[in-house]
């Protein structure tokens, strides 16, 4: 058996166990009670506005952990 046909034998998997950390980014906002007030202010914008900035920064780190931690190397 050529090494072309051994490598098309083998099933190709993304099942990896980083994969359940991208649930985090899509759960927290969802979750109303946290950032449902007004207080503290940061700047002068209140907490809503800047939690809200704060879900992409924990988004984008989220999802490029799990890609670092998941690419295929070689």
């Amino acid at each position: 058996m050529s090494a072309p046909e051994r490598e098309r034998s083998t099933p190709v998997t993304d099942r990896s166990p980083w994969n359940w950390l991208l649930v985090v980014p899509i759960v927290v906002p969802l979750c109303t009670f946290i950032y449902n007030r007004g207080e503290p202010t940061l700047f002068g914008f209140p907490f809503f506005y800047w939690s809200q900035l704060a879900f992409i920064v924990i988004g984008v780190s989220t999802t490029t952990l799990v890609y670092q931690l998941t690419k295929r190397r070689g």
